[in-house]
């Protein structure tokens, strides 16, 4: 199976020349970045907040001590930028810094996903274009005894960049929209988490009953 497989790769780069070789190691690349930021995901709990969400609930209707509870429960990794603010921080500008600190940690990678996203496809019209110089330059030197069947295979060699470049990009892009789907639905929660323990309802209806000193 692994010796077709390879056979089978190896013929495709032999058709398609350095171009798909390049877009070969692009997709080798981004299926490694892809992995990584996956568990890196899974790692921080990315998209898993109940026991935080449950914290800042508990905030919200004054209950301090369910609220800390709560949170040494979470193993988000927004953990301690709630706590912050948890604990007497109330500069909003500085939490949110902190938050980003974060984000960007997670993000990282994306511009590269990005880039390969929209430049593949353009790589692949790249071979594209070379390969049907050369079939036409072919036709060309045959002169008169031109053979339409070898400048019809010439011309689906050359069309093989294309299709492979494409081939690169679709799924990257994919990847990238639902990473950056989830990191949006991170930094939405992260920014209504931080506001509500700034200003939270039982605070603003005097019905704090434990009220926490900054820095407790």
């Amino acid at each position: 199976m692994m010796s077709r497989l390879q056979d089978a790769v190896m013929r495709i780069a032999d058709l398609g020349g350095p171009v798909v070789i390049l877009l070969g190691a692009l997709s080798i690349m981004v299926l490694a970045l892809v992995l990584y930021k996956v568990w890196q995901f899974a790692d921080a709990r990315v998209g898993h907040h109940q026991a935080l969400q449950d914290a800042i609930t508990a905030w919200d209707a004054g209950d301090r001590s369910t609220a800390r509870q709560h949170l040494g429960r979470s193993r988000s990794y927004l953990v301690p930028v709630v706590a912050m603010a948890l604990d007497g921080q109330d500069d909003a500008a500085r939490l949110d810094a902190e938050a980003e600190t974060r984000f960007a940690r997670l993000e990282s990678g994306f511009r590269f996903l990005d880039s390969v996203a929209q430049i593949a496809p353009l790589l692949g019209l790249f071979g594209t274009v070379l390969g049907m110089i050369s079939a036409f330059q072919a036709m060309q030197e045959a002169g008169a005894q031109v053979d339409p069947s070898i400048l019809a295979g010439g011309i689906w060699v050359a069309l093989l960049t294309t299709a492979v470049g494409l081939a690169v990009a679709m799924p990257t892009s994919l990847m990238l929209s639902w990473l950056e789907a989830r990191m949006d639905g991170d930094r939405v929660m992260a920014q209504k988490a931080l506001h509500t323990v700034l200003a939270p309802m039982g605070r603003r209806g005097g019905t704090d009953p434990d009220p926490v000193p900054a820095h407790a």
